[in-house]
């Protein structure tokens, strides 16, 4: 049954989600593992128009890893392929609907056709902030670490950066993830239960919830279901309760 009068009653800027599962909800029924990809694909959007819908920020979904590059040759270049389906088919409404599209990772590693996608994407939508559709991809969190920690000292050894300026929040600044809310809530699909390398620093006080569905099968109403789980923990933040 359609979850219709569903009320965040706690805030939540934004949500990360590892969307996992393509392959098996693909073998499970007899298909290629490229075709649960294109499946995933179709959530995307709709669970972007539900994050909308209950008032979130930020949204971040990790599409492809630094590691992911070790899968077979067809299923990477299917995945792109729809990457770049799921963007010229969904630019209207991103615009309609005010949403910016951020990426994370190194793009440079990313097929040609894709990064020219992404750039114009990206281009397009920079000046909304209804909510940021924020996608990883050739992303991993130690990386992103590495890098900014490296940018740092660049910065240091020029003379644009002291010690003393140097905290958790001017570090943050450094990272792919600079400027976007800290992340509230953490779904993983598929009943995994690891991080994969994924948003190491930022999800610091994160809520974590793991689910058996997989991805393609992942709807407004299992989103539903997360959000309500979200609003029934007791945030504490390191503190005996949450004021």
């Amino acid at each position: 049954m359609l979850k219709k009068n569903f009320v965040l009653t706690k805030e939540c800027k934004h949500i990360a989600f590892i969307m996992d599962g393509n392959g098996r909800w693909a073998k499970k029924r007899g298909l290629p593992r490229h075709l649960g990809h294109k499946e995933g694909c179709k959530r995307i959007i709709e669970i972007a128009r539900a994050c909308q819908e209950f008032g979130v920020k930020a949204m971040t979904l990790y599409a492809f890893s630094t590691e992911n590059w070790n899968r077979p040759q067809d299923e990477i270049d299917n995945l792109f392929n729809y990457l770049d389906d799921f963007f010229h088919d969904n630019i209207a409404e991103f615009h309609e609907k005010h949403i910016q599209i951020r990426v994370m990772g190194d793009q440079s590693r990313l097929p040609l056709h894709t990064q020219e996608t992404l750039k114009d994407a990206i281009n397009q939508t920079k000046e909304y902030d209804s909510l940021i559709f924020n996608i990883c991809l050739n992303y991993g969190s130690q990386q992103e670490i590495v890098r900014a920690a490296k940018a740092i000292a660049e910065d240091y050894k020029a003379g644009k950066l002291s010690l003393d300026d140097l905290d958790k929040e001017s570090f943050n600044d450094y990272l792919y993830s600079a400027g976007i809310p800290k992340v509230d809530l953490l779904i993983r699909t598929s009943g995994e239960q690891r991080l994969s390398n994924y948003l190491l620093y930022q999800l610091a006080y994160a809520e974590f919830i793991f689910t058996p569905t997989y991805w393609p099968d992942f709807k407004r109403d299992n989103l539903i279901d997360c959000l309500k789980e979200y609003c029934n923990r007791n945030r504490r933040f390191g503190g005996l309760e949450n004021k």
